[in-house]
């Protein structure tokens, strides 16, 4: 059993390395050229892009719901472990809830770009109308952002006064801040009793508000009647979806932190043998919404259905289509159906490139569907019959991802990514447990 002492020595945030350094740098110089080139896109108007009439949305708006759908890692990782009251969840929900408040912020963000007239944004909400699901949204979005950064910092007040003591020597100036971000945590049992209803109180809420925003958001497309998002099954569609873009983000990262913070005692190959098991079960229940929603249409499928359809399966979207499914999605199933899989470099790997189909999945379901009007329209110019995003669109929006990573990193760096007192009470417990257990 190790000590208290060595536990927090072990789980303390520590210094950036050189590659530390470098890799956040890194990071920045892909934001400023974002800001730069979001700059110039606000004086110069849309024509930098390549929206049009016909792709209204682009580029961002899938990147928006990208970020919206990895959002829900802290709603389904955590609230639902929290809830459950799962044990393995310890050195994994801090760094989920890490990822939900990064990629929130950056949601709220990146729809915000999208707007040709950021000046006006004000007017959503000086002019909304309650039957429009865009009004939700900008409700929703804003609520999620405080109830995820209240699920981080709460389940945080009695590591903030651990390390508050630990670096009191070593680190005076930090340890002050820790000490106000403790809110002057004692660990008394009238605070840890509030501390536990607070927390299981946000759980309900996190979760809660985890599927409204998914529903909110599938709503702003199945309202629209457009030929591809006219379907009734779209909100369980972007749920599955969401969850299984949050747990590919959540083992990509987990298997980061693990290594460069050398916390393989701590987050170990079980852990990523239950994370390997849920991803399964995601991938498997999006692919059965999957099925809905395109093998259903394809019998009953009327002329522009047909058009949309074919462009997806056999025409131009057929090859990232097809690697978005079977490559981000069949793939990493059978992957994880060994346990080999899922071990801990395969489960990064796995992880990896379902992040990455997850990305290209929400690129498929935004940029055909607008391609296929509502009317056939004569007369157009032959570019507004296609769309891929300009050099613009693409400097900003992987300034959007990089600015997520910046975000993801930063607290990494000062915040313990695995709980202190959580995991020494669970070691205390165990020890206990194991005691009883022994014949007197």
């Amino acid at each position: 059993m190790k000590k208290f002492d060595d536990i927090v020595s072990d789980l303390a945030p520590g210094k950036f390395g050189k590659t530390g350094m470098i890799w956040i740098g890194f990071l920045v110089v892909l934001v400023i050229l974002g800001v730069i080139a979001y700059a110039d896109q606000v004086i110069q108007g849309q024509k930098v892009t390549n929206m049009r009439d016909y792709a209204l949305w682009g580029i961002y708006i899938s990147n928006f719901v990208f970020f919206v759908a990895t959002s829900f890692v802290g709603s389904a990782a955590v609230a639902i472990l929290r809830l459950t009251n799962n044990s393995w969840r310890t050195p994994l929900v801090r760094i989920a809830e890490i990822i939900t408040l990064a990629c929130i912020i950056m949601a709220g963000i990146t729809i915000t770009l999208d707007m040709a007239r950021p000046d006006r944004v004000m007017y959503l909400f000086i002019h909304a109308r309650l039957q429009s699901p865009i009004t939700w949204d900008i409700i929703i979005i804003p609520t999620f952002i405080v109830i995820s950064l209240l699920m981080l910092y709460f389940p945080l007040l009695p590591d903030f006064a651990i390390l508050k003591k630990h670096f009191e020597t070593s680190k005076p100036r930090l340890s002050r801040w820790y000490g106000r971000l403790s809110l002057k945590w004692k660990g008394s049992e009238e605070q840890k009793v509030i501390h536990a209803k607070s927390i299981t109180v946000l759980s309900i809420l996190f979760l809660l508000a985890g599927i409204m925003l998914q529903t909110i958001d599938a709503w702003l497309f199945s309202t629209t009647y457009r030929i591809g998002w006219d379907s009734s099954a779209l909100a369980p569609y972007f749920i599955s979806g969401a969850f299984v873009a949050g747990t590919g983000a959540l083992v990509t990262v987990i298997y980061i932190v693990r290594r460069t913070r050398k916390l393989e005692e701590y987050i170990t190959e079980y852990h990523f043998d239950k994370m390997g098991k849920l991803l399964a079960l995601a991938c498997i229940i999006y692919l059965y919404f999957n099925i809905i929603e395109y093998v259903v249409p394809f019998f009953t499928a009327k002329k522009g259905e047909d058009a949309h359809l074919e462009s997806l399966l056999t025409g131009h979207y057929a090859g990232l289509f097809w690697f978005v499914t079977i490559v981000g999605l069949v793939i990493p199933v059978l992957l994880l159906f060994f346990k080999k899989g899922r071990k801990p470099f395969p489960m990064f790997f796995i992880g990896m490139v379902v992040v990455i189909g997850s990305w290209w999945k929400r690129y498929i379901i935004i940029t055909p569907t607008l391609l296929e009007p509502f009317m056939p329209i004569q007369g157009v110019p032959e570019s507004w019959r296609s769309y891929f995003p300009s050099a613009h669109e693409w400097i900003i929006t992987i300034a959007t991802l990089a600015m997520a990573l910046l975000i993801i990193t930063l607290l990494v760096r000062y915040l313990p990514v695995v709980p202190i007192q959580r995991t020494a009470d669970e070691q205390e417990m165990n020890t206990e447990a194991s005691f009883k257990k022994i014949p007197s």
